[in-house]
């Protein structure tokens, strides 16, 4: 008697159904994959009704064929979608990545061809040179600006900053860069940088009723700039001023909490007025600022040495 060989209904089920295949792709993305972006962009606007991964798919592929097909403008509708729908996704921001240098780069070369002899090749060639620290050749472009635009907002400002960035400084050049945002002043009397190097500046060489000033006008003209409050607090504690210098070491703390500069200046402005509650409170969120960030840097160090926790 031969063996009667016995399957499961899931078997049995699984042997008579035929074999699956992969979805087919969408032929929005088999066109930008082959190149056809012409064909293709028409079809890739329309991916808002498909699942999470496809429609991010959709719109990576219509940001390289829009730019493929030089329309920059439907480049950053796609842009736009994807920094709306998936901030954190890897492919998306290694694809905004490229989306906006290429951006600046078509820019660039397109103010180069039309107004080359514009201050404004001069500036971009300055801040090129800025960032590869080649500082006098930055400043040979920005003093050709003021040359031909001796009205012009922010160059007296940049310069300035240049003779700030230079090492090592010397008793004229912080002379020369103090000048540069003077400068800068008359130009723009709103200019909320230079009004907060320039309090710095003072603070440093003690002169505090000129860097209270200074920084107050900073505060005036950019509220949101923590380090012009701290530095109005600071300014205020030079000059003894101390229940002056508590409000806007307050609102130093309240727009950036995580510097320790901040708490430590508090804690002795609290104490100097009495609130020792206050102080000991400053006192205490400033060290435990200070272990955090030396616990930060021993596990950086360990890092970089291959050294990993026990």
């Amino acid at each position: 008697m031969s063996a009667v060989l016995r399957f499961g209904p899931g078997v049995l089920l699984a042997a008579l159904l035929p074999a699956q295949t992969p979805a087919p792709q969408p032929q929005a993305l088999r066109l930008a994959e082959s190149g056809r972006c012409a064909e293709a962009l028409p079809l890739l606007k329309n991916g808002a009704g498909q699942p999470a991964k496809l429609r991010r798919d959709f719109q990576v592929a219509g940001v390289r064929c829009a730019m493929a097909v030089n329309r920059p403008a439907d480049a950053l509708g796609f842009a736009a979608v994807l920094q709306r729908e998936f901030p954190n996704d890897p492919d998306v921001l290694y694809a905004l990545t490229h989306l906006y240098s290429d951006l600046s780069v078509r820019a660039s070369e397109e103010l180069l061809s039309r107004a080359p002899d514009s201050y404004q090749v001069h500036q971009l060639n300055a801040e090129a040179l800025e960032t590869q620290g080649r500082w006098d050749d930055a400043a040979k472009e920005y003093a050709a600006i003021v040359q031909s635009n001796p009205g012009l907002p922010g160059i007296h400002f940049r310069i300035g900053r240049l003779l700030l960035s230079k090492e090592p400084q010397t008793p004229e050049q912080l002379e020369q860069a103090r000048a540069e945002f003077q400068a800068e002043l008359k130009v723009n009397p709103q200019h909320a940088g230079a009004e907060f190097v320039l309090g710095e500046l003072a603070r440093r060489d003690s002169k505090f009723d000129d860097a209270i000033g200074h920084f107050a006008n900073a505060v005036r003209y950019d509220a949101g700039n923590p380090d012009a409050h701290l530095g109005l607090g600071r300014s205020y504690m030079g000059a003894s001023r101390f229940k002056e210098a508590i409000p806007p070491l307050e609102t130093a703390a309240k727009l950036q909490p995580n510097n320790p500069e901040t708490h430590f200046q508090l804690a002795i402005a609290y104490g100097r007025e009495g609130r020792k509650a206050d102080a000991a409170r400053e006192s205490e969120t400033h060290k435990q600022m200070l272990s955090r960030a030396q616990q930060r840097r021993d596990t950086i160090t360990k890092g970089v040495q291959g050294i990993s926790n026990p």
